[in-house]
């Protein structure tokens, strides 16, 4: 009897503290659910550092982009739209920012093309005015591209890895569940003098949804029934996870371009560099996965072409 009279104490003190950290819970994801905020600049991703901190070049590249299109041709899932594309489409404006931030391009604008050919057109209009005290703006040529940058978001592939843990004692349970999506874009450079392709660049990101859930459903009473829900859900953006795809596309660009001397470093000591030398190392990573070799990884440096370093 002294038994069970104990064992039911034991278990109401465990169901009261349940409860009592079940509702402490509540309060903390209701504290911490945003209400409004003002708009912020887009956080940067994990590569931009990179990008951003790479040596810089014996001479900036002129480098147009015409498009950089959604090539999945996949569609949200019809509980969310049947006609909504499932990535960005502005692929294009993620690249050339990423050009901009590197310090490497001067990107030239082609995309919108026609739309400065016509501001032109109406300020060559006025280039003859009836007022001659009015002050007429220079139209300068338009600046060549040494080179065009073309590719797009080339695989987009969902639910390639789902799983979840959950466990639920006397009504009281919790759960946590995850989905594992991936994006795969192309970039590649192209020689305008005659076409040939300089570089060309294939990257992945993994995109991580989680799902954690708790609650407590039980009669504390004959006619008292406890109904407690918790829950927290998070998403990488897709956006950003497709703007980082890019910008490590566009790093591995400059750094296959450096070995192959599509073009130059300002010094060549930067080719030691620590970015550098990491991008380097994954690219040669990838050459022996191509060749089925599995030599051991070495964090030896990379040696420079004889032709560059001479």
């Amino acid at each position: 009897m002294k038994n069970n009279a104990l064992r039911t104490i034991v278990m109401r003190a465990a169901f009261g503290a349940t409860v009592l950290c079940s509702i402490l819970l509540t309060g903390c994801v209701t504290a911490s659910m945003p209400s409004s905020g003002n708009a912020t600049l887009t956080p940067p991703t994990r590569v931009t550092r990179d990008l951003t901190h790479l040596p810089p070049p014996k001479g900036k590249i002129i480098a147009a982009v015409y498009g950089f299109r959604d090539l999945t041709g996949q569609y949200k899932p019809s509980p969310d739209s049947s006609f909504s594309s499932q990535v960005t489409q502005g692929g294009g404006s993620f690249l050339v920012k990423a050009m901009r931030d590197s310090g490497w391009f001067t990107p030239v604008e082609r995309e919108n093309l026609q739309d400065l050919l016509t501001e032109r057109k109406i300020m060559r209009a006025l280039e003859t005015p009836d007022d001659k005290n009015r002050a007429i703006p220079v139209i300068g040529a338009l600046a060549p591209a040494s080179i065009v940058l073309e590719g797009g978001i080339v695989g987009y592939d969902s639910n390639i890895r789902t799983g979840g843990a959950g466990v639920a004692y006397l009504g009281i349970s919790a759960s946590q569940q995850y989905r594992v999506d991936q994006v795969t874009v192309n970039l590649r450079a192209v020689d305008i003098r005659n076409g040939t392709i300089l570089n060309s660049v294939s990257t992945t990101k993994t995109i991580y949804s989680i799902q954690v859930d708790t609650g407590v459903y039980r009669f504390i009473g004959f006619k008292d029934l406890l109904q407690a829900e918790v829950g927290m859900t998070r998403n990488e953006p897709q956006q950003l996870c497709v703007n980082e795809a890019i910008e490590s596309a566009l790093v591995h660009l400059i750094v296959q371009g450096v070995a192959n001397q599509s073009w130059a470093l300002k010094d060549m000591k930067d080719w030691y560099d620590p970015t550098m030398q990491r991008y380097l190392q994954e690219n040669q990573g990838y050459a022996a996965q191509m060749e089925s070799v599995n030599p051991p990884y070495s964090p030896e440096k990379v040696e420079p072409p004889k032709s560059v370093g001479s």
